[in-house]
Protein backbone atom coordinates (compact mmCIF):
# COMPACT_ATOMS: atom_id res chain seq x y z
CA UNK A 1 0.00 0.00 0.00
CA UNK A 2 1.36 3.33 -0.99
CA UNK A 3 2.20 5.97 1.89
CA UNK A 4 0.94 9.88 1.32
CA UNK A 5 2.99 13.15 1.42
CA UNK A 6 1.90 16.75 -0.35
CA UNK A 7 4.81 19.07 -0.99
CA UNK A 8 4.04 23.00 -2.65
CA UNK A 9 2.02 23.92 0.01
CA UNK A 10 1.80 27.76 1.26
CA UNK A 11 -0.41 29.89 2.85
CA UNK A 12 -3.55 31.16 0.94
CA UNK A 13 -2.23 28.73 -2.28
CA UNK A 14 -3.83 25.30 -3.41
CA UNK A 15 -1.67 22.10 -2.69
CA UNK A 16 -0.32 21.48 -6.26
CA UNK A 17 2.33 18.91 -5.66
CA UNK A 18 1.61 14.99 -4.12
CA UNK A 19 3.89 11.98 -3.73
CA UNK A 20 2.54 8.32 -3.07
CA UNK A 21 5.80 6.29 -1.63
CA UNK A 22 4.89 2.72 -3.33
CA UNK A 23 6.12 -0.30 -2.33
CA UNK A 24 9.55 -1.03 -3.27
CA UNK A 25 10.61 2.58 -2.42
CA UNK A 26 9.05 4.12 -6.02
CA UNK A 27 7.66 7.92 -5.03
CA UNK A 28 4.87 8.85 -7.60
CA UNK A 29 5.07 12.75 -7.90
CA UNK A 30 1.39 14.16 -9.06
CA UNK A 31 1.23 17.57 -10.19
CA UNK A 32 -2.00 18.91 -10.41
CA UNK A 33 -1.95 22.78 -11.11
CA UNK A 34 -4.93 23.28 -13.20
CA UNK A 35 -5.77 24.31 -15.61
CA UNK A 36 -2.47 22.68 -17.44
CA UNK A 37 0.29 22.51 -15.45
CA UNK A 38 1.84 25.46 -16.15
CA UNK A 39 5.53 26.24 -15.13
CA UNK A 40 6.25 29.42 -13.03
CA UNK A 41 9.32 30.16 -10.49
CA UNK A 42 7.00 28.46 -7.54
CA UNK A 43 6.53 25.31 -9.35
CA UNK A 44 10.21 24.76 -10.57
CA UNK A 45 11.08 25.74 -6.61
CA UNK A 46 8.77 23.01 -5.52
CA UNK A 47 9.81 20.44 -7.61
CA UNK A 48 13.20 20.96 -6.72
CA UNK A 49 12.40 20.50 -2.83
CA UNK A 50 10.14 17.36 -3.50
CA UNK A 51 13.17 16.09 -5.55
CA UNK A 52 16.06 17.11 -2.98
CA UNK A 53 13.93 15.83 -0.22
CA UNK A 54 13.14 12.07 -1.84
CA UNK A 55 16.91 11.97 -2.37
CA UNK A 56 18.17 12.36 0.61
CA UNK A 57 15.48 9.23 1.98
CA UNK A 58 17.37 6.14 1.48
CA UNK A 59 13.95 4.72 1.30
CA UNK A 60 12.96 6.21 -1.97
CA UNK A 61 14.74 3.97 -4.75
CA UNK A 62 12.65 5.93 -7.93
CA UNK A 63 10.61 8.84 -8.52
CA UNK A 64 7.78 9.24 -11.04
CA UNK A 65 6.24 11.95 -12.33
CA UNK A 66 2.57 12.45 -13.77
CA UNK A 67 0.01 14.94 -14.18
CA UNK A 68 -3.26 14.72 -11.73
CA UNK A 69 -4.96 17.59 -14.38
CA UNK A 70 -8.79 16.94 -15.63
CA UNK A 71 -7.52 17.26 -19.12
CA UNK A 72 -4.91 15.12 -21.13
CA UNK A 73 -1.55 17.50 -20.50
CA UNK A 74 1.32 16.37 -18.67
CA UNK A 75 2.47 20.35 -18.49
CA UNK A 76 2.08 22.51 -21.18
CA UNK A 77 5.62 23.98 -20.40
CA UNK A 78 6.83 27.39 -18.61
CA UNK A 79 3.96 30.21 -18.01
CA UNK A 80 4.39 32.51 -20.22
CA UNK A 81 3.63 35.26 -17.67
CA UNK A 82 7.41 34.18 -16.03
CA UNK A 83 8.59 35.10 -20.44
CA UNK A 84 6.03 37.88 -21.44
CA UNK A 85 8.18 40.81 -20.56
CA UNK A 86 6.19 43.83 -19.98
CA UNK A 87 4.81 42.01 -16.91
CA UNK A 88 8.01 40.44 -15.20
CA UNK A 89 11.31 41.93 -14.81
CA UNK A 90 15.18 40.93 -15.84
CA UNK A 91 15.61 40.10 -12.37
CA UNK A 92 12.72 37.55 -11.69
CA UNK A 93 13.52 36.36 -15.28
CA UNK A 94 16.87 35.07 -14.01
CA UNK A 95 15.84 33.88 -10.64
CA UNK A 96 12.48 31.85 -13.17
CA UNK A 97 15.92 30.29 -15.33
CA UNK A 98 18.21 29.31 -12.93
CA UNK A 99 15.37 27.91 -10.72
CA UNK A 100 14.29 25.36 -13.36
CA UNK A 101 17.45 24.59 -14.69
CA UNK A 102 19.01 23.68 -10.99
CA UNK A 103 15.84 21.45 -10.77
CA UNK A 104 16.93 19.96 -14.32
CA UNK A 105 20.30 19.40 -13.87
CA UNK A 106 19.53 17.66 -10.31
CA UNK A 107 17.15 15.17 -12.08
CA UNK A 108 18.63 14.17 -14.61
CA UNK A 109 22.39 13.56 -12.30
CA UNK A 110 19.77 11.86 -9.70
CA UNK A 111 20.82 9.23 -7.86
CA UNK A 112 16.91 7.58 -8.48
CA UNK A 113 15.19 5.90 -11.28
CA UNK A 114 13.33 8.75 -13.10
CA UNK A 115 10.79 7.98 -15.19
CA UNK A 116 8.21 10.74 -16.63
CA UNK A 117 4.77 9.43 -17.02
CA UNK A 118 3.23 11.87 -19.72
CA UNK A 119 -0.18 11.69 -20.40
CA UNK A 120 -1.24 14.02 -23.60
CA UNK A 121 0.73 16.76 -24.58
CA UNK A 122 4.57 17.81 -23.47
CA UNK A 123 5.91 20.94 -25.08
CA UNK A 124 8.43 23.01 -23.93
CA UNK A 125 9.82 22.70 -19.86
CA UNK A 126 7.37 19.45 -19.39
CA UNK A 127 9.62 18.21 -23.01
CA UNK A 128 12.35 19.15 -20.33
CA UNK A 129 11.52 17.35 -17.61
CA UNK A 130 10.96 13.82 -19.90
CA UNK A 131 14.49 14.28 -21.60
CA UNK A 132 15.87 14.50 -18.38
CA UNK A 133 14.28 10.92 -16.90
CA UNK A 134 15.68 7.96 -17.58
CA UNK A 135 12.73 6.20 -19.12
CA UNK A 136 9.53 8.12 -20.79
CA UNK A 137 5.88 6.50 -21.13
CA UNK A 138 3.53 8.69 -23.30
CA UNK A 139 0.14 8.32 -24.03
CA UNK A 140 -1.06 7.33 -27.99
CA UNK A 141 -2.72 10.71 -28.23
CA UNK A 142 0.34 12.61 -26.60
CA UNK A 143 2.58 14.78 -28.57
CA UNK A 144 6.25 16.55 -27.44
CA UNK A 145 8.90 18.67 -28.32
CA UNK A 146 10.86 22.21 -27.12
CA UNK A 147 8.82 24.23 -29.44
CA UNK A 148 10.33 27.78 -28.55
CA UNK A 149 10.90 28.18 -32.27
CA UNK A 150 7.59 28.75 -32.34
CA UNK A 151 7.24 31.27 -29.74
CA UNK A 152 10.46 33.49 -31.30
CA UNK A 153 12.22 32.08 -28.64
CA UNK A 154 16.01 30.24 -29.10
CA UNK A 155 15.83 26.68 -27.59
CA UNK A 156 17.91 26.58 -24.27
CA UNK A 157 21.27 25.13 -25.23
CA UNK A 158 21.47 22.27 -23.02
CA UNK A 159 18.17 21.80 -23.60
CA UNK A 160 18.51 21.04 -27.03
CA UNK A 161 22.10 19.30 -26.27
CA UNK A 162 20.47 16.89 -24.25
CA UNK A 163 17.14 16.03 -27.11
CA UNK A 164 20.41 15.11 -29.34
CA UNK A 165 21.95 12.92 -26.84
CA UNK A 166 18.37 11.32 -26.81
CA UNK A 167 17.72 11.17 -30.37
CA UNK A 168 20.60 11.62 -31.48
CA UNK A 169 22.11 15.05 -33.05
CA UNK A 170 21.16 15.72 -36.62
CA UNK A 171 17.04 14.54 -35.88
CA UNK A 172 16.84 16.26 -32.87
CA UNK A 173 18.43 19.89 -34.83
CA UNK A 174 15.73 19.11 -37.50
CA UNK A 175 12.95 18.42 -34.98
CA UNK A 176 14.12 21.63 -32.91
CA UNK A 177 14.45 24.32 -35.94
CA UNK A 178 10.60 23.66 -36.48
CA UNK A 179 9.96 23.91 -33.68
CA UNK A 180 7.36 21.46 -34.02
CA UNK A 181 5.50 18.72 -31.77
CA UNK A 182 6.23 15.20 -32.11
CA UNK A 183 2.99 12.52 -32.01
CA UNK A 184 3.49 9.70 -30.04
CA UNK A 185 4.31 7.25 -32.27
CA UNK A 186 6.58 9.36 -34.50
CA UNK A 187 8.06 10.18 -30.46
CA UNK A 188 8.71 6.01 -29.80
CA UNK A 189 10.07 5.48 -33.40
CA UNK A 190 12.84 8.46 -32.88
CA UNK A 191 13.22 7.28 -29.18
CA UNK A 192 12.12 10.33 -27.68
CA UNK A 193 9.99 8.12 -25.60
CA UNK A 194 10.56 4.38 -24.85
CA UNK A 195 6.60 3.34 -25.37
CA UNK A 196 3.53 4.50 -26.12
CA UNK A 197 0.96 3.23 -23.86
CA UNK A 198 -3.31 3.62 -22.85
CA UNK A 199 -4.10 6.16 -20.11
CA UNK A 200 -5.75 3.51 -18.33
CA UNK A 201 -2.30 1.48 -18.25
CA UNK A 202 0.08 4.49 -17.77
CA UNK A 203 0.72 4.83 -13.94
CA UNK A 204 0.75 0.39 -13.77
CA UNK A 205 3.14 0.31 -16.10
CA UNK A 206 5.45 3.33 -15.16
CA UNK A 207 5.36 1.48 -12.07
CA UNK A 208 6.43 -1.66 -13.35
CA UNK A 209 9.20 -0.02 -15.62
CA UNK A 210 10.41 2.00 -11.68
CA UNK A 211 10.59 -1.65 -10.43
CA UNK A 212 12.24 -3.62 -13.19
CA UNK A 213 14.97 -0.58 -13.12
CA UNK A 214 15.24 -0.87 -9.14
CA UNK A 215 16.05 -4.92 -9.84
CA UNK A 216 19.95 -3.17 -10.46
CA UNK A 217 21.99 -2.91 -7.56
CA UNK A 218 21.67 0.71 -6.85
CA UNK A 219 24.89 2.09 -5.83
CA UNK A 220 26.51 0.81 -9.46
CA UNK A 221 23.51 1.99 -11.45
CA UNK A 222 23.67 5.08 -9.63
CA UNK A 223 28.00 5.25 -10.37
CA UNK A 224 27.49 4.70 -13.82
CA UNK A 225 24.90 7.29 -14.14
CA UNK A 226 26.88 9.38 -12.90
CA UNK A 227 29.88 8.54 -15.14
CA UNK A 228 27.98 8.83 -18.46
CA UNK A 229 26.43 12.08 -17.30
CA UNK A 230 28.41 14.12 -15.26
CA UNK A 231 30.64 15.87 -17.66
CA UNK A 232 27.70 17.25 -19.34
CA UNK A 233 26.00 17.99 -16.18
CA UNK A 234 28.92 19.98 -14.77
CA UNK A 235 28.59 21.86 -18.25
CA UNK A 236 25.45 22.83 -18.52
CA UNK A 237 25.95 23.84 -14.53
CA UNK A 238 28.38 26.31 -15.87
CA UNK A 239 26.71 27.67 -18.52
CA UNK A 240 23.00 28.47 -17.12
CA UNK A 241 23.82 30.89 -14.67
CA UNK A 242 24.28 33.50 -17.08
CA UNK A 243 21.80 32.15 -19.72
CA UNK A 244 19.32 34.33 -18.87
CA UNK A 245 21.10 37.45 -20.23
CA UNK A 246 20.76 35.71 -23.64
CA UNK A 247 17.13 34.49 -23.25
CA UNK A 248 16.20 38.18 -21.66
CA UNK A 249 17.31 39.68 -25.06
CA UNK A 250 14.81 37.52 -27.21
CA UNK A 251 12.14 38.28 -24.78
CA UNK A 252 12.13 41.92 -24.67
CA UNK A 253 11.89 42.14 -27.96
CA UNK A 254 9.07 43.52 -29.79
CA UNK A 255 8.96 40.57 -32.31
CA UNK A 256 8.58 38.18 -29.07
CA UNK A 257 6.35 40.07 -27.53
CA UNK A 258 4.03 40.14 -30.19
CA UNK A 259 4.14 36.52 -30.65
CA UNK A 260 3.31 35.68 -26.63
CA UNK A 261 0.79 38.22 -27.20
CA UNK A 262 -1.17 36.19 -29.82
CA UNK A 263 0.07 33.03 -27.90
CA UNK A 264 -1.82 34.28 -25.34
CA UNK A 265 -4.73 35.78 -25.93
CA UNK A 266 -5.63 32.39 -28.30
CA UNK A 267 -5.10 30.59 -24.92
CA UNK A 268 -7.54 32.67 -22.94
CA UNK A 269 -10.18 32.16 -26.00
CA UNK A 270 -12.93 30.26 -24.73
CA UNK A 271 -12.86 29.08 -28.02
CA UNK A 272 -9.67 27.86 -28.40
CA UNK A 273 -9.47 24.11 -29.04
CA UNK A 274 -7.22 21.79 -26.46
CA UNK A 275 -5.16 20.94 -29.19
CA UNK A 276 -3.81 24.54 -28.82
CA UNK A 277 -2.11 23.58 -25.52
CA UNK A 278 0.03 21.11 -27.66
CA UNK A 279 0.83 23.81 -30.24
CA UNK A 280 1.11 27.38 -29.01
CA UNK A 281 3.07 26.69 -25.79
Amino acid sequence: MATSVSFGQSPGKTNFVHVDVHPGGIALVTVAKEPVNSMDLAMWARLDQVLMELETNPAVNAVIFASGLKRDVFSAGNDLMELYAPKTTSERYARFWTTQNAFLVRLYRSRLVTIAAIRGACPAGGCAISLCSDVRLITPEGVMGLNEVQLGIPVPKFWGLLMGRVIGPKVAESVLLSGRMVPAAEAKQLGLVDSVVPADRLIEDALVAARQACKAPSAARAATKALLREEFCKAWEGFYPTEHEYGWKYLSSPSTIAVLEGAMKRLSSKAAPKQEVASKL
